[in-house]
């Protein structure tokens, strides 16, 4: 099954297609998604379908802001039961913490995580579609949406040290400048927020220290684990391995201390083989360290664990339809597999 979102995913959609003056109904429609299911914040739709949405609905105001403009109507709320807890821990840290952990109970495609060191911390944002597709507005979105949720818990004029996107530069920044300050960056290495560790101490002023057992045992009674699947390891385990060119099943076998056969076996049971979660996983990597210009061709061969410049080219050539140069300069991205 592919990863859904739920409907709260897009709230304030409609009422952002309207005051841009475009109609949502059509644009809904045509990924096979209903106006009317937005009403209930609570039911799940496809992930891919809400991102494709986003992004015709973009192309069809002439916004290319449109995800950073939508997280205007964003609330803590939007993001369910787990708002509740949320509301009530202690700090910043044990906040997001929480909302990473569960991330899987609102938004399936969501991968955040959270990084601390040298002072600083990191929250980088992922969005796993399980196929290829353009996701720069709902990128877009979730960035804004965390940076409302640190500014909500923090302070409404705090600002981080830098907040960095994949994606190049609209063509008008104002947008993103006003909701995120001059700090912020395009073409660069991941998608997130750069800020102060010591903010993560920050107490929550929202909280009442009295209401926190209460939610949590709430929490506790309707939590939907997320169980972790031998192919969820083994794909955290190739992205792992790549660089270091030792990116094999029997590498993964002794990693997860079981055999090669197991490995096989379970990953079959769940329809899936160690080739293709080494190619999904090299396609996923590829079409992010491509885009970025500050990548050499013969840095990312390397990343993806080609034994060469010219075995990764062909590879590129066989997987997305052109040379990986050529989809770097954008020409050919709109060909990419599971685009129309």
């Amino acid at each position: 099954m592919k990863p859904l979102v739920r409907t709260a995913a897009l709230s304030g959609y409609v009422e952002l297609c309207r005051a841009l003056g475009i109609d949502p109904q059509p644009l809904m429609k045509s990924v096979g998604l209903d106006t009317a299911a937005l009403a209930v914040q609570d039911r799940w739709i496809s992930g891919a379908a809400a991102v494709q949405v986003l992004e015709l609905s973009a192309a069809a105001s002439g916004h290319e802001d449109f995800g950073v403009l939508m997280a205007d109507f964003r609330r803590l709320s939007n993001l369910g039961p787990v708002s509740l807890v949320v509301r009530e821990e202690p700090d910043v840290r044990s906040a997001l913490r929480l909302l990473i952990r569960h991330q899987h109970m609102y938004n399936e495609i969501l991968n955040a995580q959270l990084t601390e060191g040298d002072g600083l911390a990191t929250l980088r944002v992922d969005l796993r579609l399980g196929e290829v597709t353009e996701s720069r507005q709902a990128t877009d979105l979730v960035v804004a949406a965390f940076h409302r949720i640190l500014r909500g818990f923090l302070h409404t004029r705090w600002q981080p040290l830098s907040v960095w996107f994949r994606h190049p530069a609209p063509e008008d920044t104002a947008t993103h400048r006003r909701t995120f300050g001059e700090s912020v960056e395009f073409d660069r290495e991941f998608d997130g927020i750069v800020f102060y560790a010591a903010d993560l101490d920050a107490p929550n002023a929202m909280a009442d220290p009295l209401l926190r057992e209460y939610a949590h045992q709430y929490f506790e009674a309707i939590a939907v684990p997320k169980d972790t699947t031998t192919a969820d390891r083994v794909r955290e385990l190739i992205e792992v391995l790549l660089p270091s060119g030792r990116c094999s099943v029997e590498q993964v076998a002794r990693s997860l201390g079981v055999d090669r056969r197991t490995v096989h076996r379970h990953l079959a049971d769940s329809g899936e083989t160690f080739s293709s979660l080494l190619n999904a996983t090299r396609m996923h990597l590829a079409e992010q360290f491509v885009a970025n210009p500050r990548r050499s061709l013969t840095e990312i061969s390397d990343l993806l664990g080609f034994s060469s410049l010219s075995a990764f080219s062909r590879w590129f050539r066989e997987q997305f339809g052109c040379s990986p140069r050529a989809w770097r300069s954008g020409g050919n991205r709109q060909q990419l597999p599971g685009q129309d």
